[in-house]
């Protein structure tokens, strides 16, 4: 096979990034496909919060409202089993984790997404790269979602105990079985980071190789099944996160007697 022909074969395959590509520079700063469409997922996520706030002091309710109001008080009941009597407080922030990612993990399977192209100067070089791309199938996205909720772990856990109760979790020098113990401690919260971040960003990618390859190898409704399937693992990562999150949030700040 000629040079020119395997040229061809490869300008004719599937491309798949691992990283998010800018598609444009505001001053230094790379504005990545994935940015712009957790922008466009943004704009959706306050809508539909204002809407839903909108409509709860509206005498006439539309179907939005009951459809909205059913997924929170399930969720409402579901973390309660977790948070017991702190469940007001934490309910804001675990819903608000459950319904962003759900709304990140289905729009990066609409129509569009990853095929329409624009054309982005690189050196002397142009390349064809897609508008949209899934925010957490960006590492950088789930590291961040991630990081957010391990941090505020810590800052509640603060909150709830006080901060000598809570940091004597991680530094107690009563004695060194206590000492090794706080260290353990240090290297879970580490690993949480690490496991968060990880798994949404490993199954949701995943999920866009798989739809990107069967779209290439068989372009005829063959994908359909696979959407189906991808709609539902993006539910049940949101949910993983969230009750994770909802679990370890819990721990931070519950009262050890001993």
């Amino acid at each position: 096979m000629s040079t020119l022909e395997t040229q061809k074969e490869i300008a004719g395959m599937p491309e798949i990034s691992i990283k998010a590509e800018p598609v444009f520079h505001i001053s230094s700063f790379k504005v990545t496909n994935s940015l712009v469409l957790s922008a466009v997922v943004m704009i959706a996520f306050v809508y539909i919060a204002f809407r839903y706030f909108n409509e709860i002091k509206s005498p006439r309710k539309t179907g939005f409202f009951y459809v909205i109001n059913v997924l929170l008080r399930t969720l409402y009941d579901l973390f309660g089993s977790i948070m017991g009597r702190n469940i007001n407080f934490f309910f804001p922030l675990l819903s608000a984790f459950f319904v962003y990612i759900l709304l990140q993990n289905w729009f990066g399977l609409l129509p569009g997404v990853g095929s329409i192209m624009v054309a982005v100067t690189e050196g002397v070089h142009v390349l064809h790269i897609p508008l949209f791309r899934g925010n957490n199938a960006d590492i950088n996205a789930t590291l961040a979602l991630a990081i957010i909720s391990v941090v505020l772990m810590q800052v509640y856990g603060v909150k709830f105990l006080g901060f000598k109760a809570h940091i004597q979790k991680y530094v107690n020098l009563s004695n060194p079985i206590n000492f090794f113990l706080g260290f353990l401690e240090i290297l879970s919260e580490i690993s949480r980071v690490l496991s968060f971040a990880f798994r949404l960003f490993g199954n949701i990618f995943a999920g866009e190789v798989l739809m990107t390859i069967v779209a290439f190898l068989v372009p005829v409704l063959a994908s359909f099944p696979f959407l189906i399937l991808e709609i539902f693992v993006g539910m049940v990562q949101a949910l993983v996160f969230s009750l994770l999150t909802s679990v370890f949030m819990s721990l931070a700040v519950a009262k050890h007697h001993g």
